[in-house]
């Protein structure tokens, strides 16, 4: 589908408009000194002025008139000469399964112009790859394409131009500069953190982001209470005026059980962002605490406990997690899958080996993440299963276990080990770019507190 944006006929009409000013107005003014302009000396008796009869004057009249009439004549002419067309752009949609010949071809463009732009190479190779959906933008001139450009994304732009002599096109890609600016939000826990995050303006991929941030020491299922606060300094991406997109989370603030927890965003001299405390400790930890998101927990660590289906005391040795079947299930660390298939009451489990000392346990999946096998490697937070209630289960659910030298933890409680800390030569750069943020944050966290109070 194209789409025509062309002021050629606003530029014909106004033209025309001109030529009729010009003429009405020299007529006007020819008129009017041809005759008001007397004879000295000789005003009639009712104070019209008359032309006077034929004298030896006469031919300077007639030469004065004459010379209007050119006047006219050359400003008709003049407005007459029509300025070349203006350009037309045409905005195209790329259809599915459509490629740059078949536009071409629809736009009525010879076959000569898609082939050369192909063999240019370079970031020309990627009009061989449009998508549905895509969008072309074409320069036209008395029905010849002048200009061809593609968007690869927000910021750079490929730009196909026909050379100045007329004999092919040359490629350049464009590069937009992008503004930053900051904005906040602030927020009382009432229903849960997605309710009242999105009451505040936050966007659900923000929401997610502010979890990971403090997920290594707030289980957001299960530690929440009504009156936590939370507060944040994020960037927004605008381009040309208009907003884009928001960007990244700078700085946040959760205070949970009374408890106050900061954020601050640093980016080190190779481009790796990372979240602290402002004093330079780092947030992530070499395990999350949940490897499912906003789950509920339906049955805690008891070494005690009254097995539902066996019906005898039998030790519940990890968390169960109570979530829809087919729930994303993250992986809470870095490590190697040891084993992966089912396994008596477990059902289908997943187990990981995170280093020597620990080993993560994912019982009752509905399935694994493709590609995983045994010796395969995982992130922190990948995912690499998804909930089920295979083995012995009497609902959907996530059994999670945590072995630390083989013997099982309460996952909730145990301490999580903490990842290497900012080195001491990047502390003071660390403190002199993120000063600003956290007085920013502490303005924001008072401006909060004190309206709560009204």
């Amino acid at each position: 589908m194209s789409e025509n944006y062309s002021l050629a006929s606003e530029t014909r009409a106004s033209s025309v408009r001109r030529i009729v000013l010009i003429a009405a107005f020299l007529s006007v003014s020819a008129a009017a000194v041809i005759h008001f302009n007397p004879s000295p000396g000789r005003p009639s008796p009712s104070g019209v002025v008359s032309i006077a009869p034929p004298t030896g004057a006469q031919p300077a009249a007639l030469l004065e008139a004459h010379r209007y009439d050119d006047i006219i004549e050359h400003a008709v002419s003049d407005a007459l000469t029509v300025p070349p067309p203006a350009a037309t752009w045409i905005k195209v949609s790329v259809g599915s399964g459509e490629s740059l010949s078949n536009i071409f071809e629809d736009e009525g463009l010879p076959r000569e112009d898609w082939i050369q732009m192909m063999s240019l190479g370079g970031d020309c190779g990627r009009l061989k790859r449009l998508k549905a959906g895509d969008q072309l933008n074409l320069r036209m001139e008395a029905g010849r394409l002048e200009e061809l450009t593609y968007a690869f994304d927000e910021t750079r732009t490929l730009s196909v131009r026909r050379k100045t002599t007329g004999n092919g096109f040359e490629a350049a890609t464009l590069t937009a500069s992008l503004e930053h600016r900051t904005n906040e939000g602030t927020g009382v826990i009432r229903n849960s953190l997605f309710a009242d995050g999105r009451k505040a303006g936050l966007p659900d991929r923000m929401i997610l982001e502010f979890a990971d941030i403090f997920g290594y020491d707030i289980d957001f299922a299960q530690d929440l209470q009504e009156g936590d606060r939370f507060s944040v300094v994020y960037d927004q991406l605008f381009k040309d005026g208009k907003k884009l997109r928001e960007g990244d989370i700078l700085a946040a603030e959760f205070i949970n059980q009374g408890h106050l927890y900061r954020a601050v965003r640093y980016v080190d001299s190779d481009g790796r962002a990372s979240y602290f405390t402002p004093e330079g400790q780092a947030l992530r930890k070499a395990f999350i605490r949940t490897p499912v998101d906003f789950a509920r927990i339906s049955s805690g660590f008891n070494l005690h406990r009254l097995h539902p289906i066996l019906n005898i005391i039998r030790a519940h040795k990890g968390v169960d997690y109570a979530a829809a079947i087919g729930t994303p299930v993250h992986a809470t660390g870095d490590g190697k899958v040891e084993f992966i298939g089912k396994k008596n009451g477990y059902g289908n489990v997943l187990m990981i080996r995170h280093g020597a000392q620990y080993e993560t346990v994912y019982g009752h999946l509905s399935r694994f993440a493709s590609g995983l096998s045994e010796g395969s490697k995982v992130r922190q937070g990948q995912i690499v299963a998804y909930v089920g209630m295979t083995g012995l289960a009497t609902a959907p659910h996530l059994h999670y276990e945590f072995r630390v030298n083989g013997i099982h933890q309460n996952p909730v409680t145990v301490a999580l080990p903490r990842a290497i800390p900012l080195s001491p030569q990047l502390q003071a750069n660390f403190r002199a770019r993120t000063a600003p943020l956290v007085a920013q944050m502490e303005a924001l966290s008072n401006r909060s507190v004190a309206s709560a109070a009204r």
